[in-house]
């Protein structure tokens, strides 16, 4: 008989889970929305939809991917932007609740591990998976093994800096990638240019009015919109030459790219690709990354953290 974990990815709105087999199929899934304000509510809900999966079934574990700096022990959030959670102890917190043994993971590596294991990434050595969305998230598989750091905090790759003095990030920091190649920066851009020159903007004013949000920037890009399309360029051409540098520090195999971002890889995905080509260090005379999209959507990262407990 499989024995069954369960993964929950927790995130700015909304806390996912599912009950996952030893193949990476989910037989059981649900959804709570997340109590962001509320932050020491978090544990509860996981608690509560743990429960209600977990009904009637035999779980081994628990795994949580979370948005933040999880320390090596994969017990402590150190640091979390978007729910406010300092040096929280969400492993003890959930084990206390429910009574299994649970793992916290960040969440890109959680997408990270299901997607080498089980998505887009099979049968590949040398992984970096990268998550695009709000900002930017990363994950690597090396040789089977998730790197987490000597601290368990590696792979922050949306927080190199790319621009020095740039645009203030919400770590703190200036200039890091997140602040070009994510869904935030592609909306920013895509503000500044309808402001600036807002003849070229003509149908995502249509769309959006003044309230330019991503969907829309999207939609007007989709039917030919001058400032959304340029928007995208830039998206494109900042992913594809971080890309290259992490192909000059980690030689990886493969890039996996995901995130909310990626479902409109239509608009950006074969520019991000020659942007890398044209940019990698040592053209001519190395191998080239395959560069694919991620195959398991919005399930990633609930596959990926039941299958880190599955491995504790």
């Amino acid at each position: 008989m499989s024995m069954l974990t369960i993964g929950v990815d927790i995130g700015g709105t909304k806390v996912a889970a599912g009950v996952v087999d030893e193949d990476g199929e989910i037989v059981a899934h649900a959804l709570r929305p997340t109590p962001a304000d509320q932050p020491d509510l978090v544990a509860e809900t996981v608690a509560d939809v743990v429960k209600e999966l977990a009904e009637g079934r035999e779980i081994e574990a628990i795994g949580v991917g979370a948005a933040g700096f999880v320390d090596e022990t994969r017990s402590i959030v150190r640091f979390a932007p978007n729910l406010a959670w300092r040096e929280e102890p969400l492993q003890k917190k959930i084990t206390g609740l429910v009574g299994l043994p649970v793992v916290v993971e960040n969440d890109a590596n959680a997408m990270a591990w299901g997607e080498t294991n089980f998505g887009a990434g099979r049968g590949q050595t040398h992984v970096v998976c990268i998550t695009v969305g709000t900002g930017i998230g990363g994950g690597l598989v090396f040789d089977g093994k998730l790197f987490r750091g000597r601290w368990g905090m590696g792979a922050e790759l949306g927080h190199m800096q790319v621009v020095p003095e740039g645009r203030l990030c919400g770590c703190g920091n200036l200039g890091c990638w997140e602040q070009y190649a994510s869904g935030n920066a592609l909306v920013a851009d895509a503000r500044e240019i309808a402001r600036l020159q807002p003849e070229r903007a003509r149908i995502l004013f249509e769309l959006a009015g003044e309230k330019i949000e991503g969907e829309e920037v999207t939609e007007a890009a989709r039917k030919g919109d001058d400032a959304s399309l340029a928007a995208f360029s830039s998206l494109a051409d900042w992913l594809g030459q971080g890309m290259a540098d992490l192909a000059a520090v980690l030689d990886p195999g493969c890039f996996i790219i995901g995130g909310g971002v990626s479902r409109a890889a239509d608009l950006f995905f074969e520019q991000a690709k020659e942007t890398f080509a044209r940019q990698l260090t040592g053209r001519g005379h190395r191998p080239v990354a395959d560069i694919r999209l991620a195959e398991l959507g919005a399930s990633a990262g609930v596959v990926g953290a039941a299958d880190l407990a599955r491995q504790r």
